[in-house]
């Protein structure tokens, strides 16, 4: 599926809905004297979506990844901040959204990396390198990508008739 808008991508309404948990979540008056602990939880969950949305923009598939990268390793921050906090005397009813919250940044951390996979695996440079000859020559390999498996697909069964045919 192509998006055409960054607000469209699961993964960033998932980071999204994370930075809104997380804001939530740590305004409770249990941060407060904890030095800049929220603050720096808040942004390094923020920071998840806004790297996203800022390399979907830029048009460039080298750029995607490097903000899909950085927003990999926001994710990673959300975790570890987390983490310490898990280790930190904290009332039992902030320790239980932890592992909520921990596995929420997990996901999208995951789901970041399969596109990172998919992005570097792709023939496209993205649509800023994109002028007409060069998609006519992607829509076309991709089409003849299609075509050949089409083909195998029938030669397979064509070849599995045959096998059934000669077992009867």
């Amino acid at each position: 599926m192509k998006y055409e808008r960054f607000e469209d991508l699961p993964v960033w309404k998932a980071a999204a809905e994370l930075a809104v948990q997380i804001f939530e979540w740590s305004s409770a008056p249990w941060f407060r004297g904890k030095g800049d602990l929220a603050n720096q939880l808040q942004r390094a969950a923020l920071s998840v979506s806004n790297n996203i949305a800022e390399g979907f923009e830029r048009g460039s598939t080298n750029e995607l990844l490097q903000f899909i990268y950085i927003a990999r390793g926001s994710a990673g921050e959300v975790r570890s901040m987390l983490c310490v906090i898990e280790r930190m005397e904290s009332p039992e009813d902030l320790k239980s959204q932890i592992s909520n919250l921990k596995s929420n940044a997990e996901g999208i951390s995951r789901q970041l990396r399969g596109w990172a996979n998919s992005l570097q695996n792709s023939d496209v440079t993205g649509q800023r390198h994109l002028n007409d000859q060069s998609k006519r020559a992607f829509d076309n390999k991709r089409k003849a990508d299609r075509f050949v498996e089409q083909v195998r697909r029938t030669v397979e069964e064509a070849q599995a008739d045959r096998e059934r045919e000669r077992l009867q």
